[in-house]
């Protein structure tokens, strides 16, 4: 039932399993909270109905939410904070047309990526979009700022397919260094030297697979981690390769990559073109990637933004931030580039 009064909305939903209910409506009614201050909403429960009220468009998304993860709940998918927040996000980053479409990415079973410690299912949008893109091509570029999930969701990708049979082994790789990889001068052997730079992969590794897989998958070779460097003259056949902080390969070292993609593989490719660290004057390869090879055939593109942040809810605003600042800069060169009028 819906009901409209002056500038407010109540919808009044009916569960039909007490059973589910505290697991929809967190230990002492927290998620419910969750929603009430993330949506500026009114939740009121009395046994097994709750009543939402609120501006119209806000109480649709709160329903669109809580109808989600009451699906997730009868479909015995779990629902934590991290769910909630990702129903929320998902509800309020379409139109009301949209929301039931978009919230069937965090409903359907087929949609959770499995891995060995846990069930990662989208968190946004375009996080939706790009599962879906790593699914369907062969090569996938993620574009955008961090937090927004890229690297780790095409790691997730490439994990379950690892553990399902479906690529016999994972390779991932970035830069080892910004701008050009000098490692020389590094203390150590050579994985003593790289593995500081490569440290985020293996930490999103260790989130995905028990210590022990991890550590006898990267001495079978059925997962590697490698820099960049490291890939020239390889091909690369029945993998799924991850290359990460692509903004700071160089053209040439790019398109080396790209020409390793053999027979069976898979390859995502992520990067910020909003923090190259080359040094001046040198283009980035993944800028260059995306120009050539848009509208290749196989080779998807996805652009996430600060509304796709998955962090801390500080770290989207920290981003939007540098956005502005970094679009008033451009405003302010521009200004100072135009042609002064003399007048005469």
């Amino acid at each position: 039932m819906t009901q409209a009064s002056g500038t407010d909305q109540r919808i009044d939903l009916q569960f039909d399993d007490n059973r589910l209910l505290p697991l929809l409506f967190g230990e002492h009614e927290q998620y419910l909270s969750r929603v009430e201050r993330q949506l500026g909403v009114n939740l009121i429960s009395r046994g097994n109905c709750l009543t939402i009220t609120g501006p119209e468009d806000a109480t649709g998304a709160a329903r669109a939410a809580l109808d989600a993860l009451w699906e997730r709940l009868k479909r015995g998918m779990p629902v934590g904070p991290a769910e909630v927040d990702a129903a929320m996000r998902i509800a309020t980053g379409v139109d009301a047309e949209s929301r039931g479409r978009a919230l069937a990415s965090i409903t359907r079973p087929e949609a959770v990526l499995k891995t060995r410690r846990r069930d990662i299912t989208p968190r946004s949008p375009t996080q939706a979009a790009y599962l879906k893109a790593l699914a369907e091509n062969e090569l996938v570029f993620g574009l955008g700022p961090a937090g927004t999930g890229k690297t780790y969701l095409a790691m997730a990708q490439a994990v379950s397919l690892l553990i399902t049979g479906r690529v016999d082994r994972i390779v991932l790789s970035r830069p080892a260094v910004e701008a050009g990889e000098k490692l020389g001068f590094l203390p150590g052997d050579m994985r003593e030297k790289v593995d500081p730079y490569l440290r985020p992969l293996y930490d999103a590794l260790h989130d995905m697979l028990p210590a022990e897989q991890v550590a006898k998958r990267l001495v079978s070779g059925e997962i590697e981690v490698a820099p960049l460097a490291f890939m020239r003259g390889r091909t690369l056949a029945n993998a799924f390769v991850v290359l990460d902080e692509a903004q700071n390969t160089t053209p040439m070292q790019m398109k080396m990559f790209l020409t390793r993609l053999g027979e069976g593989s898979r390859m995502a490719i992520t990067g910020d073109l909003s923090q190259v660290d080359l040094p001046s004057g040198v283009k980035s390869g993944l800028r260059e990637a995306v120009e050539v090879l848009e509208g290749v055939e196989g080779a998807a593109f996805v652009h996430f933004s600060a509304a796709d942040v998955v962090r801390h809810p500080l770290v989207g605003r920290i981003v939007d931030a540098y956005d502005r600042a970094d679009a008033r800069r451009k405003r302010l060169a521009d200004k100072a580039k135009a042609p002064v009028e003399t007048g005469e």
